[in-house]
């Protein structure tokens, strides 16, 4: 396997059993979060504050090299604005999870434990990915 790879699936696993531990595999907590009017669940600003506090002290650290381990250099991102495509993913997505609690990384982490809302919640999310490649393909954009 090539290290690469081996890093890959290395860091979905890390990534997958905090999400378990951190209880982010249970909708009530995302859901919890979401009722700022109601009984408010604080435990998802914890794991984002945690994984920022984590990103914010090594970022530092990571670019101090001259190129990453398993790549040629580090990638350059185009500065963009948002735009309408932007505009419109990011309100689907937040209904999404809203409305059932679960966003596409704890979703398919949770997926071993059998629930059957994530029996039909899973595939629905490819069926989303699938349609929104087709309607791309179908505009001309990527």
């Amino acid at each position: 396997m090539r290290p690469s790879l081996l890093s890959a699936f290395l860091s979905g696993l890390v990534f997958a059993l905090g999400l378990g531990l951190a209880g982010m595999t249970d909708p009530a907590n995302v859901l919890g979060f979401l009722d700022i009017a109601g009984d408010w669940n604080p435990r998802l600003a914890f794991v984002m504050g945690g994984a920022i506090a984590v990103h914010a002290a090594l970022r530092p650290l990571i670019h101090r090299r001259a190129r990453p381990l398993f790549a040629a250099r580090f990638p350059v991102l185009p500065a963009s604005r948002p735009d309408a495509k932007l505009l419109v993913g990011a309100a689907l997505f937040g209904v999404g999870w809203g409305l059932v609690g679960y966003c596409p990384g704890p979703a398919l982490t949770a997926l071993a434990t059998g629930a059957s809302p994530l029996l039909v919640f899973v595939p629905a999310m490819f069926v989303g990915f699938y349609l929104a490649q087709v309607l791309q393909a179908r505009r001309g954009t990527a």
